[in-house]
C-alpha cells in the first residue's frame, strides 16, 4: 500500500501551519524537540498546543522568540495599514495570543516608523547550511532542509539580481524561519512519506510593506518559486498574504504530484493553525492517502501513444504500399489507410499511424519523404491495454503461439469486481503453420484451437 501526503493549501502555506499540520497528522514531538535543541540556535522557545480556527481544532506550532528577536507579523494593522480604514480589513478570527513569526520579510505600516527597533539577521546561504549541518539531524531530514533553503536562496537571488553565494536572507535568515523549515522537513521524515500531491496554492491580493518597500502579493520570492518551480497558483478574492515564500519553499521541495489519484483511502488528517487573521481562516489541511499500486487497481495499464494524420490525393498505389511496409519496418504500431473525399471532388487516402513518442520523428520524416504530402497532424493519445503475455500452447493439432490477457470480471450491476479471467488468443503466423502442415481450413483449425486454448486458459485460471 503506498502512502501519499496531500496538502490542501486553500488558506496558503506557511512554515508554521505546515509544521503545526504534520505534527496534527502524528509526526514525533520529542523527536522534533530534539532535533531543534540540537541546533546552534537561541533565542527562542517552541510552543506546541491545540487552538481553535474556524470552530475547527488544530495544532498550534510557535516559536517564541525573545525580545531581541521578536517581530510583529501577527499585527494585521501594522502588515497592510488597516488602522487608517477600518472598512478595508478582512473579517477577523478569534485571536489566541500567538506571535504570528512566519512571514519571511520585515513588515513596516505605510507612512510610519516602525513599532520596534529589531534585530534580525541577515544571514547567508552558507550560514544557514553551517547552523543545519552542525545540528542532529538524520540525513533525511537534513538533505530536505538544505533543500528548501537552496529554493529561497535561489528565489531571493533572482528577485534581488545577485548570486546564490552573494544572497543574504533577512527574516528567511532569522531565528524563527530557521527553525520553522527545520521542523517541517524533521516532521516529514519521521512520517516516513516521500511523495506529496499539492495541486494549488490558494494567495491572497493586495500589497504589504517589507523592508524593501511596498511589494504586491504574490510577493516576488514567491512568484519566483512558482514560476521556478511550476507551482498553480489561484488567486482569491482576499486581501492579504497567504502564501509566504518559506511556505512556497517547502510546497516546492515536497511536490512530487500535481493531481490526486482516482482511488484512495484517507489514513489521517490533520489540521495546522497559522496565526494571521484573515478572511480565510489560516488553516492548513494536511492528509495522509493510502493508494494500492495501480497495478492491484484495475487489470488494465495505462499507456500513451501519437497519432500521425495525412491526407493524399495525388498517390500510387504502388507507392502507399511501399510506404506501409517502411513505416512498419521503422517501429509504427499501426498502420492504416482510409478512403476519403476531398477538395475539388478529389479521391483520395486518409493515413493514419500509431506510433510511440521513440519513433514518431522518424515516421513523420518517412511520411514526408516517402509521400506527396506536406503537413502532418498529430495527437497525444491515452489509451488502456490490458495486460499480455506471450506463450506457446498445446493442441491437439500442434503447438501454437498466443497472447494471454487478462479481462476483467464485472458484477451482474456492471461494477468492477477486482477479478479477473484469462483468456487466450492464437497468433495469425502459427495458425498459418497449422493449415500448411496439416492440410485443413482455416476455419476448421481455428475452431480446433480457440476450443483447445479456452480449455486450457480455464486450468490456469
Amino acid at each position: 500500500m503506498e502512502k501519499i501526503l496531500y496538502l490542501e493549501c486553500k488558506s496558503g502555506i506557511s512554515g508554521d501551519m505546515t509544521v503545526g499540520a504534520l505534527l496534527d497528522l502524528g509526526a514525533d514531538e520529542q523527536v522534533l524537540r530534539k532535533a531543534l535543541a540540537s541546533l546552534p540556535l537561541t533565542g527562542y522557545t517552541v510552543e506546541i498546543s491545540r487552538v481553535k480556527k474556524a470552530g475547527l481544532d488544530c495544532c498550534d506550532f510557535l516559536v517564541r522568540l525573545d525580545a531581541e528577536h521578536e517581530n510583529h507579523d501577527h499585527d494585521m494593522d501594522y502588515l497592510y495599514g488597516f488602522a487608517q480604514n477600518r472598512e478595508e480589513a478582512p473579517e477577523r478570527e478569534e485571536h489566541h495570543g500567538h506571535h504570528h513569526h512566519h512571514h519571511d520579510h520585515e513588515h513596516q505600516m505605510a507612512g510610519t516608523e516602525p513599532h520596534h527597533a529589531h534585530h534580525h539577521e541577515h544571514r547567508g546561504l552558507r550560514d544557514v547550511l553551517d547552523i543545519l549541518s552542525q545540528g542532529d539531524l538524520t540525513e533525511g531530514a537534513h538533505n530536505l532542509a538544505v533543500k528548501i533553503f537552496t529554493i529561497l536562496g535561489e528565489a531571493e537571488a533572482k528577485a534581488h539580481g545577485t548570486t546564490l553565494d552573494q544572497v543574504h536572507f533577512h527574516e528567511v535568515g532569522a531565528v524563527d524561519s530557521i527553525v520553522d523549515i527545520a521542523a517541517a522537513a524533521v516532521c516529514l521524515d519521521n512520517l516516513g512519506i516521500h511523495e506529496a500531491v499539492i495541486p494549488v496554492l490558494n494567495e491572497g491580493t493586495g500589497s504589504v510593506r517589507c523592508a524593501h518597500g511596498i511589494l504586491p502579493i504574490p510577493v516576488p520570492a514567491v512568484a519566483s518559486i512558482a514560476a521556478a518551480h511550476h507551482l498553480p497558483l489561484h488567486i482569491m478574492p482576499f486581501a492579504g498574504e497567504y502564501v509566504t515564500p518559506t511556505g512556497a519553499a517547502i510546497a516546492a521541495a515536497i511536490r512530487t504530484r500535481s493531481h490526486l489519484p482516482e482511488t484512495f483511502t484517507l489514513a489521517k488528517v490533520g489540521l495546522g493553525a497559522g496565526k494571521r487573521e484573515q478572511a480565510m481562516p489560516s488553516i492548513l489541511r494536511a492528509m495522509v492517502l493510502e493508494v494500492q499500486p495501480e497495478e492491484e487497481q484495475s487489470p488494465w495499464e495505462k499507456d500513451s501513444i501519437w497519432k500521425l494524420e495525412t491526407n493524399l490525393d495525388d498517390c500510387t498505389g504502388e507507392a502507399l504500399g511501399r510506404v506501409m511496409d517502411r513505416l512498419f519496418a521503422a517501429g509504427a504500431r499501426d498502420v492504416q489507410y482510409a478512403p476519403v473525399q476531398m477538395k475539388k471532388n478529389r479521391p483520395g487516402w486518409l493515413i493514419t499511424v500509431l506510433c510511440k513518442e521513440e519513433q514518431r520523428k522518424t515516421l513523420e520524416a518517412l511520411l514526408f519523404r516517402e509521400t506527396t504530402t506536406i503537413g502532418i497532424r498529430r495527437s497525444r493519445m491515452e489509451r488502456s491495454i490490458l495486460r499480455r503475455r506471450e506463450k506457446t500452447v498445446e493442441t491437439a493439432l500442434g503447438p501454437v503461439a498466443a497472447k494471454e490477457v487478462q479481462v476483467p470480471v464485472l458484477s451482474p450491476e456492471g461494477a468492477l469486481t477486482g477479478e479477473t479471467e484469462t483468456r487466450l488468443y492464437p497468433e495469425a503466423e502459427s495458425m498459418r503453420e497449422l493449415c500448411t502442415r496439416t492440410g485443413r481450413s482455416w476455419q476448421a483449425v481455428w475452431q480446433q484451437v480457440l476450443g483447445d486454448l479456452a480449455r486450457a486458459a480455464q486450468k490456469e485460471g
